[in-house]
């Protein structure tokens, strides 16, 4: 008796150790590509070796509403996507540390926010709204999974458009979706026959590490870029770039910049596409990219491209309508603007009549020794909101913006531009512009594809890039 009572106490401890082992491998966190027991603090699966920090947005959790959570004390959140780092937020929030910078990013402390709402009411780009959910961070992307393959099958979703426009993990996502297309297709094209294995649109980080990974496996590709080679990173509206950790980039190995230069970044890719061999076809925009039978038809001008997979590398910019006037091919030339602080100090002419101008005006305005203009051709804006107006009237009798009416971009230089002011020609001195007249935002060109947008409550972003 004694014997069998030991025994069963003895299974019984085994099988306890045995299920808390297990239960803890289950819970254990899991690489979301191949769903290898990742160990703590690692940044790669040591299955694939998927680097871990682009999965944050496709992991995060999908929001059902601005109300999401139910109940609990009403608080701010602020969306990621559409904040521009401006501080404005906080200097509103009567709260002290309710609202703080983290990075380039405004980010809410539920411990101490009250949801007074002066911060969503200071906000000029309408990044932040109050809510009772439990998320302080949320952005708009579309809906794709592990593999970065959106809802549309064979059609892929990477970089900036995909959620963070961190440079590491564009290139990073550039290169596994090619990975899973390589993993998927059933048959190769021939090298001479229609269609392509792979069409890749957009030359920026994540579209050029798309296709190096592409030549790298012996696809047939396509890398298609509306406007001239890297044309995203000139018109990257930010001045510095942060790499804080070499790159590895398909093809040629691990890219440093020291200097953290858009400038540098654009010198580096022009050398690895000389190097390798990558081929561009520039001036090429996409109009369309729609299923038929097993492949994708993608239009281009009067062209028609037939391909079996399609990745979609195009930046969160769209296509921006453009002044067309000399000089504006510069990089001092700006369509968006990400980080307003960079902006300090500096003379900024904002061109555009819409909210999206006089928004980007107001936030400048409010950075330390930012001296702004704001130019319209028009003589009045009539179809801004009222609360825009308002705080674009305050802002200009408070001489904190200058505002021409009835004004239009005659020639961008280095340190000054030309205006048509009423009438006259003037010359103004000037180190930056930022052209805001509308375009084709991409959301548009994903609704027609067919590609889901969802939002998502993310996790605090940092301030690399």
């Amino acid at each position: 008796m004694l014997w069998t009572t030991l025994g069963f106490l003895l299974m019984t401890a085994l099988i306890a150790v045995w299920h808390v082992r297990r239960s803890a491998k289950s819970a254990a966190p899991r690489c979301p590509r191949c769903h290898t027991v990742v160990p703590a603090g690692a940044t790669r699966c040591t299955g694939c070796s998927a680097p871990l920090q682009a999965y944050e947005v496709v992991e995060a959790k999908e929001a059902t509403g601005e109300e999401e959570g139910g109940g609990g004390r009403p608080h701010a959140i602020v969306r990621a996507d559409l904040c521009v780092g401006c501080s404005t937020c906080v200097d509103a929030c009567p709260e002290e540390g309710a609202l703080r910078m983290h990075g380039k990013l405004a980010v809410v402390d539920m411990a101490l926010c009250v949801g007074h709402g002066d911060c969503a009411r200071a906000c000029p780009v309408s990044a932040i709204v109050v809510t009772t959910g439990g998320s302080v961070q949320r952005v708009e992307v579309p809906r794709i999974d592990v593999n970065f393959q959106s809802n549309v099958e064979g059609l892929y979703i990477v970089g900036e458009l995909g959620g963070r426009g961190l440079i590491k993990n564009a290139i990073n996502e550039g290169r596994l979706a090619v990975e899973h297309v390589v993993a998927t297709l059933l048959t190769r094209a021939e090298r001479n026959d229609d269609p392509y294995d792979l069409a890749i649109v957009g030359s920026g980080p994540a579209g050029l590490s798309a296709g190096l990974e592409a030549k790298r496996q012996g696809l047939r590709y396509v890398l298609l870029e509306q406007g001239s080679l890297a044309d995203s990173i000139r018109k990257y509206p930010r001045h510095k770039l942060l790499l804080a950790e070499p790159i590895s980039v398909p093809l040629y190995g691990d890219l440093w910049i020291s200097d953290a230069t858009k400038e540098a970044l654009l010198k580096a890719w022009e050398a690895i596409i000389e190097t390798t061999g990558l081929q561009v076809r520039t001036e090429s925009r996409v109009e369309d990219v729609r299923r038929h039978d097993q492949f994708f038809e993608l239009v281009v001008g009067e062209e028609t491209l037939r391909a079996q997979r399609v990745i979609l590398a195009m930046g969160r910019r769209g296509t921006p309508r453009r002044l067309g006037v000399p000089g504006e091919e510069g990089d001092q030339v700006f369509y968006d603007i990400v980080e307003m602080e960079a902006f300090a100090g500096r003379r900024v002419l904002v061109v555009g009549g819409g909210d999206s101008a006089i928004e980007s005006a107001l936030g400048l305005c409010n950075q330390e020794g930012c001296r702004v203009v704001l130019s319209y051709r028009g003589e009045g804006f009539r179809r801004v909101k009222p609360r825009n107006l308002e705080k674009l009237e305050k802002a200009v009798a408070e001489q904190r913006l200058i505002v021409l009416l009835q004004s239009e971009v005659r020639r961008i230089h280095r340190d000054r531009v030309e205006l048509e002011f009423q009438g006259t020609l003037r010359e103004m001195p000037n180190d930056d512009v930022i052209i805001r007249i509308g375009g084709e935002p991409p959301s548009s060109f994903l609704g027609k594809v067919g590609v889901e947008m969802v939002n998502k409550d993310i996790p605090l972003v940092g301030s690399e890039v």
